[in-house]
Formats: C-alpha cells, sequence, structure tokens
C-alpha cells in the first residue's frame, strides 16, 4: 500500500543538544521536542476491505519541530536565505521567521541574505550578501515582496553555486520559491551530497498558484484570494451598469486553477470561470461565445473569471521561454477581450467589456492574517529542520499538521484542479455554467 517514498536525508548523527529548553513530559503543560518517529499520515481517506476499514495509503511523512538534539553547533552556522522566481505576499514574513528563530531560539548570529535569488550565488553577481539581523527584519511583515529581491534563472548552474556556498562557509541554505526553485535546490543538494559537504538545504514552498503535488495549502495563495475577490467585484458593478456590460478579469494560475476556482466560490457573480485544467471552445453551439450571448440576452450582464494559463489551447503558441525554462503564454485575457469584441460585432449587439488583470498589484501585496500566521510557522519549521541536519527537503503543512516533504517528490508532479471534484463541482453550481464547453 505505501505509494511514496517520503524517507527523509540527514546530514548525520544529532549530538549536540537543542538550546531550546522544552518539555520531555508528557502531560505537564508545555510542549513537547518532535521525534523523528513522530508521523503524520499522508491520506486520511478510509475505505471498506473484507468487512474492514482500513485506511487509504500507510505512507506517513515526518513531523516537523524542535528535535531535542540537534546535528549543527549553532556557533559554527552560516545560515544563507534566497527568495527565487516571481513576488507573491508573504516572503518578507517567511525570512522574518528564518531570522528570528535562528537569531533567538538557537543563538546562530552570522545570517546572510543572498540577493537576486540563485543569480546572487554566481560569480557573475554585483550584488554583496546582506547581513540579516532581527534589527533589520523587525518591520518587513508589514510590506509586499521580498527585502533581498527575487529573481528566476540560475538554478542550473549547481557547480558555481556549490562553490560559492562552500567558499563562503555556508552550512544551512534556506530556498524560498516555487517549482522552479525547489527543482533547482535539489540540484543544489546533490552537488553539495557529490562533494561530501556538510550542507543542508531547505526548501520553503512558495507558489501563489498553490500547484506544488502533496502540500495542502502554498503561502500567498489566501492572500491572493483574498484579494481577487473585490475586484470581481467591481467586474460586476461594472457589468451590470452599462448594456450587457461584461466584466473580464484575469487572475494567475499557469498550469492549475485554484485562485480562480477559489475566488469564483468566495465571489459568487462570477459566472464563466475558466481554468486550464477545463478546456473550451470559442466558437460553435456549445462554445463560450454562444453560451455567453445566450446569458447576456437574459440577464443583460456578465462576469468572467479566467485563469492565465486557460485557453492556451486555442492561441498560437509564443514559442518563448523565461528565465527559469517555462513557456511564455499569450495573454488569454487580451486574447478572448477581442475575440468577444469581435464576435458581437458580428451579430450586431452592443457589449461594453471592461478588462482588469489585478495580478501585479496581487503579487505585490503584504500578506493577510492567515499567510503571516502560516509563514511564521513556515519559516520556524524550517529553521529546526534544517539545524536538525535534515536536508534535500522542504516544510509544509499536511492534513493540518507541520511536515517533511522531500523535494523529490513534491516536485515529481503539479497539483491540479480536479474537474471531477467537489470544489469544481461547487463552481459549476455557483457559476451555472455549462460543464464542458467543448463541441
Amino acid at each position: 500500500m505505501n505509494k511514496h517514498d517520503f524517507s527523509i536525508t540527514s546530514l548525520g548523527k544529532c549530538s549536540v543538544p537543542n538550546p531550546i529548553t522544552m518539555s520531555d513530559v508528557d502531560g505537564d503543560g508545555f510542549a513537547d521536542y518532535v521525534d523523528d518517529d513522530d508521523r503524520v499520515l499522508f491520506s486520511i481517506g478510509t475505505h471498506v476491505e473484507n468487512g474492514k476499514r482500513i485506511h487509504e495509503s500507510e505512507d506517513t511523512l515526518e513531523m516537523a519541530g524542535p528535535r531535542e538534539k540537534i546535528y549543527f553547533n549553532p556557533a559554527h552556522v552560516h545560515a544563507a536565505i534566497c527568495t527565487c522566481g516571481g513576488i507573491c505576499p508573504g516572503l518578507n514574513n517567511v525570512i522574518r521567521a528564518v531570522v528570528r528563530c535562528l537569531w533567538y531560539r538557537y543563538g546562530v548570529k552570522r545570517i546572510s541574505g543572498i540577493p537576486y535569488g540563485y543569480r546572487g550565488l554566481l560569480p557573475t553577481s554585483k550584488d554583496s550578501f546582506v547581513e540579516l539581523n532581527p534589527d533589520v527584519v523587525d518591520d518587513i511583515q508589514e510590506k509586499g515582496g521580498t527585502i533581498l529581491g527575487s529573481a528566476r534563472g540560475g538554478g542550473d548552474k549547481v557547480t558555481e553555486i556549490v562553490d560559492t556556498l562552500e567558499s563562503n562557509n555556508i552550512n544551512i541554505l534556506f530556498t524560498i520559491g516555487g517549482d522552479g526553485t525547489l527543482r533547482g535546490a535539489y540540484a543544489i543538494s546533490q552537488e553539495i551530497k557529490a562533494r561530501g559537504l556538510k550542507i543542508a538545504v531547505v526548501g520553503i514552498p512558495k507558489t501563489i498558484d498553490n500547484d506544488l503535488a502533496y502540500i495542502q495549502t502554498s503561502f500567498g495563495f489566501d492572500t491572493a484570494v483574498s484579494l481577487a475577490v473585490p475586484v470581481v467585484r467591481g467586474a460586476h458593478v461594472e457589468a451590470k451598469n452599462a448594456i450587457n456590460g461584461i466584466g473580464l478579469v484575469k487572475v494567475m494560475g499557469r498550469e492549475s486553477g485554484f485562485i480562480a476556482v477559489h475566488t469564483s466560490l468566495a465571489q459568487s457573480d462570477v459566472n464563466f470561470c475558466l481554468i486550464p485544467e477545463n478546456p473550451f471552445d470559442l466558437d460553435g453551439p456549445n462554445g463560450l461565445l454562444g453560451h455567453l450571448k445566450t446569458r447576456l440576452e437574459s440577464r443583460g450582464h456578465a462576469v468572467i473569471l479566467v485563469a492565465e494559463g486557460a485557453g492556451q489551447d486555442i492561441m498560437p503558441a509564443t514559442g518563448k521561454t523565461d528565465a527559469s525554462g517555462n513557456v511564455r503564454y499569450n495573454d488569454i485575457g487580451l486574447f478572448l477581450k477581442e475575440k468577444i469584441t469581435e464576435y458581437f460585432k458580428k451579430c450586431d449587439m452592443e457589449v461594453n467589456i471592461k478588462y482588469i488583470d489585478p495580478s501585479y498589484v496581487i503579487r505585490s501585496a503584504p500578506a493577510d492574517s492567515f499567510d503571516s500566521i502560516y509563514c511564521a510557522r513556515l519559516g520556524a519549521n524550517a529553521v529546526h529542520a534544517a539545524m536538525a541536519g535534515k536536508t534535500e527537503v522542504l516544510v509544509s503543512m499536511l492534513n493540518n499538521s507541520f511536515i517533511h516533504m522531500p523535494i523529490k517528490e513534491a516536485v515529481s508532479s503539479r497539483s491540479k484542479v480536479e474537474t471531477t471534484s467537489a470544489i469544481w463541482r461547487d463552481v459549476l453550481e455557483n457559476t451555472r455554467q455549462p460543464a464542458s464547453m467543448k463541441n
């Protein structure tokens, strides 16, 4: 029944007493240390087999948290933090949490911020490391973005990166980023292993699209939805106050439409939720344009919410990639605006389209209260993992528990909206759009 390898790589035996004073007595009202044998079920689903109810999977994951014995002597630690990829709400919160936990809980006083992601670890970088301490990160959680700057690319230059880590005596590297960042972190950890170095690489998953596999939620996602809701509300007001008004809103979601899905449920004004997982046609009897015309004829207005990765199959490919190797997409929002305008002009039907793309406003916003709490706990648990010598690992939440996940497993697939799932069924009930708009 075990389907996954959730074993965690460690740099070696933990023999240093943890400077965090905790209880080791059950029932005394104080938090206990976490043991490597403390596990969390991967799947909480059950089914009946031979008259007995059993778990769908026996796989378990290592629980995150401070260990009684740690691997690194805090006085000898030089920790580094880098933020990679696009910006996202909560990056500064995570940086702050990591720095404060290292400094106050473990007594680590040498902490470096790497400028502009992995590029800051390359010999071509012109930017110096940023010295981090509690004073530097004191109020950064109130600001959007990242005080370290962020950039795509560079993670494939593992030889140069590990050279930099080694020459600067860095023995813990925290990488905050999404799928590409974590793939880079895994490649870096393999180069470290090949050289026989004792450097821990710990990832903190950041993807605003919430598309990393086996992870309950990514930080920044809740903030993205909460900020997308008033945009949809505004689009709805604009649409209702115009003749055959159409509010067209584009949100993030390259491969997975979770932001669009959750926003549609949070704000029931959406009539068409378009996501990458549910392809659609524009023309034909069951195409989007025909259904949009029917909606306007019956209600006089409509709101379309589209994820950035939706409809890429009905547009010409750009043939380009970004610095991380991701395919550059055409703008589905502008494409739809143009096609909708052309269609209704041919129908000799007046429409008024308001197109809103709030993506960069959302990405650059500070974290909301939910994400602020989540980031604080992610950062602290990442430090606990690193000080215990865990490597090739990311820290996240699954089944409402903080866990250690092997990076290799986390990047093995991508989480997507299942169109057979209950949440997509709820979207269809909310929007009342057809289950399929394919001819």
